[in-house]
């Protein structure tokens, strides 16, 4: 059934839409996440290398812009995609002929969206989410607490899936299927030719993208898990599948058997002098510095918890409170030491007065006990006894 609708939409699409979407090498298009082939004009693209002068520019109506002549080679070349009421996107890229989907700012404190975006070929990839009681793929588009808003059978995406309230205790595993290779599993064009990117937004924030590796054979990437607390876990492994049940068996059991990633002692050091810039920047009162620089930590070194924990102060001083909620819990995952349990303490704190702050009381006072457990502080006593009274009333 999916063969046949992919053929009427491609049909559609070269009919309907070629001369208004198709983009050539040199620009690049700007599409909304959430709206199926929805362009967004106006947006600011700002075209950034290494020890050159930044070059920001705007999208015209149809969401296109032209990469400048003296960028267009794509080397180190990074893109900042701005745009009001929108996630800002940042992507190191070749860009060229490329389309971006940039997300809505999310209001939902647990809530997440994944945007997958890819090339030309192959025509069709697939995004999929699995957890216990709920499945979210091109087959079954709304399940519990997720859906997906967007899926494109035609080439560049976006594929989008939002969860709008990650439920506790639960797993979640992202994957994206090759659905127009599915029948040959000895092929690595997902991993080769796709120049497939899976962004993650949290709140207001792109918090991770994930990029395949080269030269790996297989029709499921599985880029990274989602844990019982809410924290991202680094995957990127490789299946094969030939239909969407295909998928979900893979995924329904690789939910109880995820890898972590190996980092090698370079990366740490660098993750480790990334987080000391950001915590300068911090201090300096250089909040949007600092993210950018605890982020860049964290992508060198996903068990960074340091770099976790000051993302959280970031966050909590900028007001994204959805922000802050994910990196209090990655740190109190990553907390080790004989500090551990001060951290874990100190985060689940911080965790109850975001709940607090919206009037979620049963969520607030379970971290406010959770801060207690792990170290005696009369400021947590006085905050259980506070929200306790608010549960009652």
């Amino acid at each position: 059934m999916k063969s046949i609708n992919k053929l009427f939409s491609l049909f559609l699409f070269l009919i309907v839409s070629q001369a208004f979407y198709a983009q050539s090498s040199k620009e690049i298009l700007v599409l909304s996440a959430v709206v199926k082939d929805k362009a967004i004009p106006d947006a600011q693209v700002i075209f950034q290398k290494n020890g050159e002068q930044s070059i920001p520019l705007y999208t015209d109506g149809r969401g296109k812009v032209q990469i400048p002549n003296e960028f267009q080679d794509g080397t180190d070349l990074t893109i900042i995609i701005k745009k009001e009421g929108y996630s800002t996107l940042v992507s190191k890229c070749s860009c060229g002929g490329l389309t971006y989907a940039i997300s809505p700012v999310m209001e939902e404190l647990d809530g997440m969206r994944i945007v997958l975006s890819w090339g030309s070929a192959p025509n069709d990839l697939d995004s999929h989410l699995s957890y216990q009681g709920g499945y979210v793929c091109y087959h079954q588009k709304d399940a519990s607490q997720a859906n997906l808003d967007v899926d494109d059978t035609d080439s560049y995406g976006p594929e989008t899936i939002t969860i709008t309230n990650k439920i506790q205790g639960k797993k979640y595993v992202y994957a994206v299927h090759n659905f127009s290779d599915k029948d040959n599993s000895n092929n690595n064009r997902l991993s080769t030719i796709s120049r497939a990117k899976v962004y993650v937004y949290i709140g207001n924030t792109l918090i991770r993208t994930y990029s395949p590796p080269a030269n790996v054979k297989g029709t499921v990437w599985i880029p990274f898990i989602i844990d019982e607390n809410g924290n991202l876990v680094d995957v990127g492994d490789f299946k094969n599948a030939t239909s969407w049940e295909g998928v979900r068996s893979i995924l329904r059991d690789y939910r109880f058997d995820a890898g972590n990633a190996v980092v090698d002692a370079d990366a740490v050091q660098e993750s480790a002098d990334l987080n000391k810039q950001g915590e300068r920047a911090y201090h300096s009162g250089n909040l949007e510095e600092s993210v950018n620089y605890y982020q860049e930590a964290i992508e060198l070194n996903p068990r960074n918890g340091q770099a976790y924990s000051n993302l959280g102060l970031s966050f909590q001083k900028m007001n994204r409170e959805a922000e802050a909620l994910w990196a209090n819990r990655k740190a109190i995952d990553l907390a080790a030491g004989n500090k551990a349990n001060v951290v874990r303490a100190s985060s689940y704190y911080n965790i109850a007065k975001i709940y607090e702050k919206k009037g979620q009381w049963n969520n607030a006072l379970q971290n406010y006990k959770l801060a207690k457990q792990n170290n005696a502080n009369p400021v947590y006593d006085k905050a259980i006894v506070r929200v306790a009274a608010k549960v009652r009333a």
